[in-house]
Formats: structure tokens, sequence, C-alpha cells
């Protein structure tokens, strides 16, 4: 069930050294295609950074954050159009890629896999480093591979504390 997925997906900042198969990426990837976009622009690019001298310079990308580089998978986000702007007056490149991104990091849990979101990073280095077009940002790095780390109890908010009905 999704539910399930949902509550034991967690932050992983430790993998073991173990590649990810290429069909698991494909279902990965796959997720992220069915994710719903703003007019349904599925504005959005994957760069699947593997290669291990690129995966080594991400750690200095993202501020040092070591974890990073030593997933066997990194999957930038991408996303153009980043001028569009819904109606509500968000800019809908970040959802859009936010909403794909999700699709990713819940599919991996139903494959065994572990994902962390990253938004520390140097957009420029990032940029230069996949080779990226300049109409596109990337929204966020999710470092990807088969968890060396048992899940820790998180410290959640009751519900009663973000939740409020007809009115805030």
């Amino acid at each position: 069930m999704l539910i399930d997925a949902i509550k034991n997906r967690f932050s992983v900042r430790k993998f073991k050294e173990k590649k990810i198969e290429t069909g698991k990426i494909n279902e990965l990837l796959i997720a992220a295609q069915l994710a719903p976009s703003a007019r349904n622009k599925q504005n959005w690019h994957f760069v699947v950074i593997t290669d291990d001298n690129k995966r080594g310079r991400l750690v200095e990308i993202c501020n040092g954050q070591r974890f990073v580089g030593e997933a066997p998978l990194v999957i930038a986000v991408c996303a153009s159009d980043i001028e569009y702007k819904m109606s509500c007056g968000e800019n809908a490149y970040t959802v859009d890629a936010a909403i794909a991104a999700e699709h990713i990091v819940l599919q991996a849990v139903e494959l065994g896999l572990g994902s962390c979101w990253v938004g520390a990073f140097d957009q420029d280095k990032i940029a230069k480093l996949i080779e990226l077009p300049s109409e596109y940002r990337v929204v966020t790095l999710l470092p990807i591979g088969y968890p060396d780390i048992e899940k820790q109890d998180r410290n959640l908010k009751g519900l009663s504390e973000m939740v409020s009905y007809n009115k805030f």
C-alpha cells in the first residue's frame, strides 16, 4: 500500500557500496514520468548521475555533504519554463519538479532503496557539471542507494498542531 511507502520513507545519508540495477533506475524514472504537472507541461528533465568522478565532485557542490557523492546514484531533478507562475502566484516549475521528485522518492522505498532530498548545492556549479541548458534550473538532487542505516524514529508534530478545518 502507498501509505506503507510513505511511513517507511526516511532521509538516508549512508549507503551500501552496491550499484543499483538498471531496471530499478528505470522504475524510478517511470514513477517521475507519471507525476502531474501544471498545464500538463511536463517541463522536467532528470539527469541520472552514476559516473564516479561526477558523483565525487558533488561533495564540494553540495557544501561538503559527503553522502551525496557516496550514493551510487544521484538524480538531478531539473525543470524549465522557470518564469511561468500558476494563477495562485507560485512558480509552477518548482512545484512540478517537487511532485516528480517525490514520486521517485516513494518508488525508491518500494524498491528497497533509500534517498534524501538535497537542496544545499551551488546552482551554477551543478549546472556546469551536468551541462545544463540555460533555460533549466536544478530544483533538487536525490542521492539514491541501498540504505546502510536503520530508520530512526522521527519526532512528528501531532495532526492537531498542523490541521484546522474551514478556517486557520
